[in-house]
C-alpha cells in the first residue's frame, strides 16, 4: 500500500544530545501515529 505521508532521513540534534538520527516515518491509510517529545 502506498503511504499517504513519508518522511525519510529525519536527524534532529540539540546540544550535546542527538535525538533522532536516520529515522524514517511512513503513514498509510488509516493509520494513526503519534510523536512525543
Amino acid at each position: 500500500m502506498t503511504a499517504l505521508l513519508e518522511m525519510r532521513n529525519i536527524t534532529k540534534t540539540f546540544p550535546g544530545v542527538k535525538a533522532l538520527d536516520n529515522v524514517t516515518l511512513s503513514v498509510r491509510k488509516g493509520e494513526i501515529h503519534a510523536i512525543c517529545g
